[in-house]
């Protein structure tokens, strides 16, 4: 293990942060807000840490290959660095007295979950509420995926960092050059948000309101400047603009690619864009079925917040335009079901991701195929192409650790004194990037009446999520470490 290497890549990330923080400053500026100092002083702070690890490690050599321990290690350290550095404006703010909340909403905010311990979002400063969106919008597409783009010209590299941080099960770059794919991504990423903010402009939301709900939307992060998050507005136009943006979040960022390359059909031949797609509007359907007449009287009004709540939970972004624990049982379960599902991999979602979940159902079948048929070979297949078997165990375990960190988890915030709806909800809510879940953090609540100890839980299951288990987990492993 290069330490000096990782601390090398930290340090470069932790500057790219700093610069970062120059946007909200100028926020600041312009709105003349008191929250001026507390980003000057961050920026100082975070800069001055970034540089110092870039110093300290400047004999050793940098070049092209980093190992997969390196990789794994440096996506978890820096995550975790720029959830602490990222806090810095949070702490120095009157908003937050204590680190441990501005910690979780940085960590809340990079991870682009959307849980969140402010209770009174729009008595605060603009500047802070920008940042708070713009934390979002770097976590959405992976600070470590642009990175990729700039650290090739420093002499970094590394498609172990790609593997680390790319929220797919089988990531792809799209061009042969990794910096080049990073681009791509990102001008994508950057073009859609755009379009985004011209079409809430539209509907004559604020030029402010417009860039910080894009900049969460896009991320699939879900922190609003406004304290009823969408529901403020209550505007059927805002509903179906943000709910049709929250889609092409959770479709995988490759597809819109092949469909700016002229292939029409990219989506209608992808079986995961098909599956989540029909998923989507299958649960929306039910979810309406279940709430027309019992909550809303009209049928219109009964699609509109049923689409909304069902798109923003399946896609973890965590806006909301209802309470969906008023909701009948069978919607509630339907929701809830979709916290575990999530969106495409590749995407900026989180949860399990749909490919996992195909894949789980059709080696399911394979195996009770082989029960019937023995002497078969009956290979797993998604898009047309055998899924290997090392894969196929990689989402197995997957898929096993995620339930098991689930339940334990769970448990421990059990043991905190917090009742069981919540416990369950909160943990789903989070290891799965949502943002808001059941009991006492449900859309209308929030995380702050939570143990200290409950926080810092729930932090790390924000990041196990939004790094995909395997990358945290394994620095747990002995032998992980063994030479």
């Amino acid at each position: 293990m290069r330490w000096q290497f990782v601390a090398s890549i930290i340090g470069i990330l932790l500057v790219f942060l700093g610069l970062s923080m120059v946007a909200p400053l100028l926020v600041s500026l312009y709105y003349q807000d008191p929250s001026r100092d507390c980003f000057i002083r961050s920026i100082g702070i975070t800069m001055l840490a970034g540089l110092v690890l870039i110093i300290l490690s400047r004999k050793q050599s940098r070049d092209d290959y980093i190992n997969q321990k390196e990789g794994m290690t440096t996506v978890a350290l820096a995550w975790t660095a720029i959830g602490i550095f990222g806090a810095l404006p949070f702490y120095f703010c009157p908003e937050f007295t204590n680190f441990t909340d501005a910690f979780f909403e940085s960590v809340s905010g990079f991870t682009t979950t959307g849980s969140s311990v402010m209770t009174n979002i729009e008595g605060t400063t603009k500047s802070l509420l920008f940042w708070r969106s713009l934390i979002q919008w770097l976590g959405g597409m992976g600070i470590i995926v642009l990175s990729l783009a700039i650290l090739p010209f420093l002499g970094v590299g590394g498609i172990q960092l790609y593997k680390a941080e790319v929220p797919s099960p089988v990531p792809d770059k799209l061009t042969p050059r990794l910096s080049d794919s990073a681009k791509i991504l990102w001008v994508l990423y950057a073009v859609i948000t755009l379009v985004e903010i011209i079409f809430l402009l539209g509907g004559g939301m604020s030029l402010f309101e417009s860039t910080c709900h894009a900049f969460t939307t896009m991320p699939t992060g879900g922190f609003s400047p406004k304290n009823a998050s969408i529901a403020h507005y209550n505007s059927a136009y805002f509903d179906y603009v943000i709910a049709i943006f929250m889609i092409l979040a959770g479709i995988n960022f490759s597809l819109h690619y092949q469909l700016l390359r002229g292939e029409t059909l990219a989506f209608w031949k992808d079986t995961e864009c098909r599956f989540f797609l029909g998923l989507t509007l299958g649960i929306t359907l039910l979810v309406t079925w279940d709430i027309y007449g019992s909550v809303y009287t009209s049928f219109k009004e009964a699609f509109r917040f049923a689409s909304f709540q069902v798109t923003s939970i399946i896609t973890t972004t965590g806006f909301a335009t209802a309470d969906y624990e008023k909701f009948p049982g069978l919607s509630q379960v339907l929701l809830f079901i979709a916290m575990f599902i999530g969106a495409s991999a590749g995407s900026t979602g989180g949860g399990m991701k749909c490919a996992r979940i195909i894949v789980c159902f059709k080696y399911c079948y394979r195996e009770l195929f082989k029960i019937i048929h023995p002497r078969s070979i009956r290979h797993v297949k998604i898009n047309n192409m055998v899924i290997p078997d090392e894969v196929l165990r990689s989402i197995m375990g997957f898929l096993a650790l995620y339930i098991a960190l689930f339940i334990l988890s769970s448990i421990l915030l059990a043991c905190m004194g917090v009742d069981m709806m919540t416990s369950f909800g909160a943990v789903a809510a989070c290891i799965g990037n949502i943002g808001p879940g059941f009991g006492t953090v449900g859309p209308t609540e929030n995380f702050a009446h939570l143990p200290v100890m409950g926080k810092w839980l729930l932090a790390w299951c924000m990041l196990l999520g939004r790094l995909e288990i395997y990358t945290v987990i394994i620095l747990f492993v002995p032998e992980f470490w063994k030479k």
